[in-house]
């Protein structure tokens, strides 16, 4: 395993959004993209060009690790890359999610009107 490097601050968006989808599951890159439509009622979308490059970034950070497919999820063709958080991911999330809630108390301060009604 590749050591962690430093994380990236703020987050990419691509990779909070993938780390947000997979919660505590192991999924492969098709069924991350699903699921993040499902969380958002279709209102974002996870692209797959930026996907396959943010998942090859992420685990060099550390953040997600290749994991077996959930029982039942074996794929009749070629094997599909499944990806789980690490504990490292988790921390990253947290506090990529603090940092966001500072900036949205800075909004409510000084910027009101920027919210929606």
């Amino acid at each position: 395993m590749t050591p962690a490097r430093r994380a990236p601050i703020p987050m990419s968006p691509t990779a909070y959004q993938v780390l947000l989808t997979l919660g505590d599951d192991a999924l492969h890159g098709y069924a991350i993209m699903r699921r993040f439509e499902e969380l958002t009622e279709g209102a974002d979308e996870l692209l797959p060009g930026t996907l396959y490059t943010t998942l090859g970034r992420m685990v060099e950070l550390g953040w997600i690790e290749e994991a077996p497919p959930r029982r039942g999820e074996e794929s009749n063709g070629p094997p599909r890359r499944h990806y789980r958080i690490t504990r490292e991911g988790r921390k990253a999330a947290k506090a990529e999610t603090e940092r966001m809630r500072r900036l949205v108390a800075v909004v409510k301060q000084e910027r009101p009107d920027w919210l929606p009604g």
